[in-house]
């Protein structure tokens, strides 16, 4: 069974100039690598510091990466924020880019009950002309879509899926077995660690921040699951977990973010700044995680 929404989808990091603007160079330069391998990206999500950037600077990076689309790849545009009515207007505008989905966290300031979610979700599929995604990160929205309610979102004609960050094993295995073999519904696993085995257990595709910096290893991982090879994906797996260790370990969200994008330097893909509140690493950060990240490559 092929579904519409599948495969590896990068979140893609927002390079950025030195004045705070979008470094739109620098998102083809992703695009096209990520393309190489098969691979679509997933802009303005939680890797690409969407809370913090302006909507003129979010327009921008998205108009970039859609005229960067090549091939076979799809642009998941991410719809992060609070104005629901604000959100609604950038999902027409990346709509009218061409975008192929948007992918929508809870608005996150107020606990909401499930019949706010609810309301918020129906708000946007019956405004939006492009399929809509709902997105559950409980780390930075600090709510979790309760399941019944996301199976009963799935029946909605234009939401077409779901991308789960819970670090929940018995969630993981209840959603691949719901939607497996739902021909218009799609499960993505944004569980970074669970990868391999998310996809080995029938999830329709992965949602990996380290596919920024090593996109070859999640095209090899993708392959191998495809050709049954589980020893070959779990082989993938663990290599990109070495790499996602180097930025991760240690460091609150925020600041994996500047580690991810000094490894990203190190590829000369974009450069190091970040958006306000956040800030980059130090001289010693930088050079001690890129010595890190040299080390393995050699190792490997």
């Amino acid at each position: 069974m092929t579904k519409q929404f599948s495969g590896v989808v990068v979140p893609m990091v927002s390079p950025l100039l030195d004045d705070l603007r979008v470094d739109t160079t620098a998102v083809k330069r992703i695009m096209m690598l990520f393309a190489a391998y098969n691979i679509s990206p997933l802009v303005l999500g939680t890797t690409g510091e969407s809370p913090s950037i302006t909507e003129k600077e979010s327009l921008r990076c998205m108009r970039a990466a859609c005229r960067a689309k090549s091939g076979e790849q799809k642009v998941y545009a991410g719809l992060v924020g609070n104005k629901v009515a604000e959100l609604l207007n950038r999902g027409k505008m990346y709509a009218d880019m061409g975008v192929d989905a948007l992918v929508s966290t809870l608005p996150s300031y107020y606990t909401l009950s499930t019949e706010q979610m609810r309301a918020f979700y129906l708000t946007l599929a019956d405004s939006l002309s492009v399929p809509v995604f709902m997105y559950n990160i409980k780390s930075t929205t600090q709510m979790s879509l309760p399941l019944d309610l996301v199976a009963e979102l799935s029946q909605h004609p234009n939401i077409a899926g779901l991308k789960d960050s819970e670090r929940d094993p018995a969630r993981l295995n209840e959603c691949i077995q719901k939607y497996r073999n739902r021909s218009d519904f799609s499960f993505f696993c944004g569980w970074g660690a669970q990868g391999a085995n998310s996809l080995i257990l029938g999830a329709d595709g992965i949602v990996p921040s380290t596919g920024n910096v090593v996109p070859e290893m999640y095209y090899k991982l993708f392959k191998a699951v495809l050709a049954g090879n589980t020893d070959g994906a779990l082989h993938y797996q663990q290599q990109t977990d070495r790499v996602a260790e180097l930025y991760q370990k240690g460091r609150s969200l925020g600041s994996s973010l500047a580690a991810l994008k000094v490894l990203m330097k190190a590829r000369n893909l974009c450069g190091t700044i970040m958006m306000p509140p956040l800030t980059s690493l130090s001289a010693v950060e930088e050079k001690s995680i890129v010595e890190q990240f040299n080390k393995l490559a050699k190792n490997e």
